[in-house]
């Protein structure tokens, strides 16, 4: 079975092919530098950028493999959540390959594709924990198996990668700040007591980092200049040691509160000896080396993508649309695009692609 991912959900256009569960080939245009002149992505822009690239990365694609339209047996597309006009620009050109070619339609929540992105590279083990921490989640799942997922925790208010991107533009780091933080962080030593472990002090799963967010605004104002290195910060050369401290006592704080969660609902579910773990804040490098070690811990293993894919990207959308179409997983053309805040439906129609 030979699936086309497309990924349009925020500010990175994607296209992959997956045949039979094994990724053959992925095309992507990132706009961060667009988005960098404003300091976050801007809504309107980002739609307008997968408009300009979605065509030819889609030619450029099939061309590379020698493939048409008529050789797809299903197209999957994330559906959300994400930007609403982001969305539509890839549900749309999806539904109109499916028209034409007579390829089933899947849409894929963008959430659980994160998690499930790690049978590309390895195959994964049900029950397991799914644990997204990305810019605008941070969530826990338990998946029974790849199609049957229930929501343990989720986010409140700011997400993790909402939490290091907005710490970072408050330190005047570099646009995404998040990366440029665990590379400080890297550099530095953590205090433990320089910033709580937000939202701990219950019995739930849910998540909150904006009183993070303050703390860090907080300490920067009373301890740190404008001046005391350039702004943007673009190297991390150039960061004093006191901002590289910082920077590993923040890391520390969300790793150590992820980490909580994590062992909380693992109490809860003692069946569990697996843990899936994606969103872009997995690819920090402290926050990968705990997760691990816990589950090592517990005689269990975690599987995480590799930190390229970790970040948005369409083989994930492709291979989740190919563990969902061989299960008859499909929609029709009246599939809906969701924004955030809302939740996903469970609208599947159809019956199993067969090839």
């Amino acid at each position: 079975m030979l699936v086309l991912g497309i990924e349009s959900s925020c500010d990175e256009t994607g296209l992959a092919l997956v045949r039979d569960g094994v990724l053959v080939d992925a095309v992507l245009a990132s706009q961060a530098d667009v988005h960098a002149l404003f300091g976050g992505v801007v809504p309107e822009l980002a739609s307008r950028e997968h408009l300009r690239f979605m065509g030819p990365l889609y030619d450029q694609l099939m061309a590379r493999q020698g493939l048409s339209a008529s050789d797809l047996d299903a197209v999957a597309v994330a559906r959300g959540p994400g930007l609403l006009g982001c969305l539509l620009v890839g549900s749309a050109f999806a539904k109109g390959l499916c028209l034409a070619s007579g390829a089933k339609l899947v849409g894929v929540n963008h959430l659980l594709a994160h998690l499930l992105a790690a049978g590309l590279e390895q195959e994964l083990v049900f029950p397991a924990l799914g644990l997204l921490v990305s810019g605008g989640h941070t969530n826990i799942y338990l998946f029974e198996s790849a199609t049957e997922v229930a929501q343990l925790g989720r986010t409140l208010d700011d997400a993790a990668g909402e939490a290091f991107d907005k710490c970072g533009k408050v330190l005047g780091l570099a646009y995404p700040g998040g990366k440029m933080l665990d590379a400080l962080a890297r550099r530095g030593h953590a205090d433990r007591h320089l910033v709580p472990r937000p939202y701990l002090d219950n019995q739930n799963l849910d998540f909150s980092f904006s009183g993070l967010k303050t703390a860090v605004a907080l300490h920067a104002a009373a301890h740190f200049g404008p001046h005391d290195w350039p702004r943007p910060l673009t190297d991390p050369a150039d960061a004093p040691q006191a901002l590289c401290d910082t920077c590993a006592s923040f890391n520390l704080a969300v790793a150590e509160t992820l980490e909580a969660k994590v062992r909380r609902a693992l109490d809860r579910h003692p069946q569990v000896r697996h843990l899936m773990a994606a969103g872009g804040v997995a690819a920090n490098s402290l926050i990968r080396e705990r997760l691990t070690a816990l589950m090592a811990g517990r005689g269990g293993a975690v599987f995480m993508p590799h930190p390229s894919r970790c970040t948005d990207n369409a083989a994930m959308i492709a291979y989740a649309g190919w563990l969902f179409a061989r299960e008859g997983r499909c929609h029709d053309l009246s599939l809906e695009a969701v924004p955030r805040g809302r939740p996903i439906p469970d609208d599947w129609v159809g019956s199993p692609v067969r090839t």
